[in-house]
């Protein structure tokens, strides 16, 4: 059977983290909104079970642990961080990642999104 593709999202995933290089940044954690998407090829359609597909309970853990992990000067360095979490399951052929901080500015919210795909250099 041929290879099927699947998007796996994982939307509007809240922590709270040290995030940024502004002086109330530097003083404690903040919000921050993190989504995934991650295209992800199977030999084909994936059999009803967990262990045949990536699981986005293993990206959403793996996300709490960069987000405990210390402090992030840029979300573009977040960011990369998130995207190389998904690629360590090879099946992960592209990923797109957004970092959200929605309180910095009282009108708007800043952010960053990459888009990552394997074996292309940025």
């Amino acid at each position: 059977m041929a290879e099927a593709t699947f998007t796996i999202r994982l939307d509007g995933l809240e922590v709270r983290m040290r995030l940024g290089i502004h002086e109330v940044e530097l003083a404690g954690p903040q919000r921050v909104l993190v989504s995934v998407a991650m295209t992800c090829a199977y030999p084909a359609v994936p059999e009803d079970r967990i262990e045949a597909v990536v699981n986005y309970d293993d990206i959403r853990e793996g996300i709490l642990a960069i987000a405990a992990g210390g402090h992030v000067m840029l979300q573009e360095v977040l960011c990369e961080r998130i995207a190389a979490l998904c690629f360590a399951d090879p099946r992960v052929i592209a990923v797109t990642v957004r970092s959200t901080k929605p309180d910095i500015y009282p009108d708007a919210a800043i952010g960053c999104e990459i888009v990552r795909i394997r074996g292309v250099e940025q």
